[in-house]
């Protein structure tokens, strides 16, 4: 069980401050909460505004529930401090403890309240904390859809594009400073370009005949891979960041879309209709041949995204049922298995934990970007209706 790690209590902080170090064991049925598989905290601040918004990060955290400090097993206590910083302190026992003190900086007081709380996710979970990241979406606001930037709560919301034409599929870059994503703008077909954040210049990356689409960086930054139709039906291509030494991975006739790569950069994973209707395929990214996955699920598997930090897991959409749900292949056990229920969800991005996913849900005409935990299935809206559709995100930290 992945919370195993929480039975010594006394290594958690280790890695994040040496000089605070838990001097006390608690047993592991004090940290779980009613066997649920979630650490118990409770959040505190003179701050109502950095209190409301630390339970929030943590209510969305699949493998926390906030109580009161009487039911806590931590008791994580955030003060605004000088500048664009606050002041963590994590305690815990009976009497209380205090076990850790971090002043924390951010780029502003929002962001450096999440940054603390990633701090408490990663000493006591052990995993990366995420609430700190930044997304990319498209958003139709008052009839036109345009790339748009956000934190995961869906605050400091900014549009990115202003091309008042058809845009998707926005992908960042591994350091956060660009990102790449299709514009049917400048000549009504769709094209890849890459934007500067910094500057908000365009550069275009596959401007060729027919569709450009599905642009993705590696892992290092150094590629990007995408889907071209230039020869008449669409294969897996890979690039260096410019879009310039161009290669071509996949040569057949049929339709292959959406390569994402492993965590190492050695390998992609690709939708391709070859057995007849789109199923999931693996391929070196210096090419060669491709292997099928056997997802054994449904007769339409597309969208795969590969876990950044677990390479045996992959996210996908299914068809089930008439709809689409996110599901989860294991290439350990060759199994797969449905993930979401209800409304259709689409259009996977994992988080750096390698745990929740950001995901489009679609209700009706209405779309709506929703974070997934994969271990207990909970699912839980980053906006509200009223803000207007999202879909396609794509995540950084």
């Amino acid at each position: 069980m992945r919370l195993t790690v929480l039975l010594l209590v006394s290594v958690f902080f280790v890695s994040l401050a040496p000089q605070a170090v838990f001097s006390q064991t608690i047993p592991l049925q004090d940290l779980i909460r009613d066997g649920e598989g979630k650490l118990s905290i409770a959040i505190d601040s003179t701050d109502s505004t950095v209190s409301t918004l630390a339970r929030r990060a943590f209510g969305l955290h699949g493998g926390f529930v906030v109580t009161t400090a009487n039911n806590a097993a931590f008791q994580v206590k955030i003060e605004p401090a000088s500048g664009s910083s606050v002041l963590l302190t994590v305690g815990s026992g009976q009497p209380y403890t205090e076990q850790l003190r971090r002043t924390v900086p951010g780029s502003d007081l929002s962001n450096a309240v999440l940054r603390a709380c990633d701090l408490v996710v990663e000493a006591t979970l052990q995993a990366r904390g995420f609430f700190a990241g930044r997304l990319a979406f498209v958003s139709k606001q008052r009839g036109v859809s345009e790339i748009y930037t956000s934190d995961l709560l869906f605050n400091r919301v900014r549009p990115l594009t202003q091309d008042r034409s058809l845009v998707t599929g926005p992908k960042w870059s591994p350091d956060g400073r660009s990102l790449v994503y299709t514009t049917y703008y400048k000549t009504g077909f769709p094209d890849i370009y890459k934007i500067d954040l910094g500057s908000g210049s365009k550069t275009p990356i596959a401007t060729f005949k027919g569709t450009n689409t599905g642009a993705t960086f590696s892992p290092d930054g150094r590629q990007i891979a995408m889907t071209l139709s230039g020869t008449g039906n669409s294969e897996i291509y890979v690039s260096d960041s410019r879009g310039k030494n161009m290669r071509r991975l996949t040569t057949n006739k049929s339709l292959e879309a959406s390569p994402s790569w492993s965590p190492d950069g050695r390998r992609l994973v690709y939708t391709s209709d070859a057995p007849g209707r789109p199923q999931l395929f693996e391929i070196s990214s210096t090419g060669g041949p491709a292997r099928r996955l056997p997802t054994n699920i449904s007769s339409y598997c597309a969208e795969p995204v590969w876990n950044p930090t677990d390479e045996s897991q992959i996210a996908f959409t299914a068809a089930v049922s008439g709809g689409f749900q996110i599901a989860l292949y294991d290439t350990k056990t060759r199994t797969s298995k449905i993930l979401t229920r209800g409304a259709s969800s689409l259009e996977p991005a994992w988080l750096r934990d390698g745990r929740h996913i950001v995901f489009t849900r679609r209700d009706g005409a209405n779309t709506r970007l929703m974070l997934l935990d994969t271990v207990s299935e909970k699912v839980s809206p980053l906006h509200n209706p009223s803000f207007g559709d999202t879909s396609s995100a794509s995540y950084v930290y």
